[in-house]
C-alpha cells in the first residue's frame, strides 16, 4: 500500500520560514522522482519543485532562491524548506511521485501579511 504523508504546514508571517516533510511508504523511494505541488485558493495545482533519484533539483520561477527541495533516502522522506515566504505562497502543498500518480493528502500553508 502506497502512502505519502505530508506534514509541517501552518501559519507564518510574511518573511518567515516553514519546512515541509513528506514521508513515503510502499514505494521504492530511492529510485523515485519526487515532486512538490501547491494549490492556491481558487487556483489550479502547480508544480513547485522536483528532485530526481540522483538529487538533481528544479524549481518553479516563483520560488527559485527561496525554496529548497531535498531528500533523505534512508528515511524515505522528501523535504521542502521554504524561506522568505510571501502571502502568494499560501496554498495547500502536496507531494507526489509521478510513477503511479501517487499523491499525499496535502498540508496547508498560510502566509499572513
Amino acid at each position: 500500500q502506497v502512502q505519502l504523508v505530508e506534514s509541517g504546514g501552518g501559519l507564518v508571517q510574511a518573511g518567515g520560514s516553514l519546512s515541509l516533510s513528506c514521508a513515503a511508504s510502499g514505494i521504492n523511494f530511492s529510485l523515485s522522482v519526487m515532486k512538490w505541488y501547491r494549490q492556491p485558493p481558487g487556483k489550479q495545482r502547480e508544480l513547485v519543485a522536483t528532485i530526481t533519484s540522483g538529487g538533481r533539483t528544479n524549481y518553479a520561477d516563483s520560488v527559485k532562491g527561496r525554496f529548497t527541495i531535498s531528500r533523505d533516502n534512508a528515511k524515505n522522506v522528501v523535504y521542502l524548506q521554504m524561506n522568505s515566504l510571501k502571502p502568494e505562497d499560501t496554498a495547500v502543498y502536496y507531494c507526489r511521485r509521478d510513477l503511479g500518480d501517487y499523491w499525499g493528502q496535502g498540508t496547508q500553508v498560510t502566509v499572513s501579511v
